[in-house]
């Protein structure tokens, strides 16, 4: 693991053309001088907005946990996503608690965790939008 960076700012979206439809997620991640060093995005199949949520986040920290073991601070602008990994909403929804459960594990990995809820018109939110806007048009196309 490469632990150059002692502090990462992710910024995750997921997006559905249906709700369920086609889906998406998309990440950034930057340093903490808000410099890019990567960004991704990848296509789910069918699946619900919230799901797609929840892929990008777990897509993120997944590849955050090769990046870094200190400080993560992730943002998202699903006020659902937020207020249920931070314990403030209840998840109720079966497949959203699988991902949720999935998230829970993999902030184990790091010294310190924040989630914050960004509005989408945040420039690293919408860049992370687009990502996921071009692979859907990749996949419909």
């Amino acid at each position: 693991m490469n632990n150059n960076f002692t502090e990462l700012n992710i910024y995750t979206d997921g997006a559905s053309r249906g709700n369920p439809g086609d889906a998406a997620w998309g990440y950034l991640i930057l340093d903490e001088n808000d410099e890019l060093i990567t960004k991704e995005a990848g296509y789910i199949g069918r699946s619900t907005n919230n799901q797609a949520e929840y892929f990008a986040v777990i897509r993120a920290l997944q590849r955050a946990g090769e990046l870094t073991e200190g400080q993560v601070n992730l943002n998202s602008d699903s006020q659902l996503l937020i207020k249920q990994v931070t314990g403030q909403w209840k998840v109720k929804d079966a497949e959203l608690y699988r991902l949720y459960r999935r998230v829970k594990t993999l902030i184990k990995k790091f010294k310190e965790v924040t989630f914050t809820h960004q509005p989408r018109e945040n420039s690293f939110i919408a860049r992370a939008d687009q990502l996921c806007n071009d692979r859907l048009d990749e996949i419909q196309n």
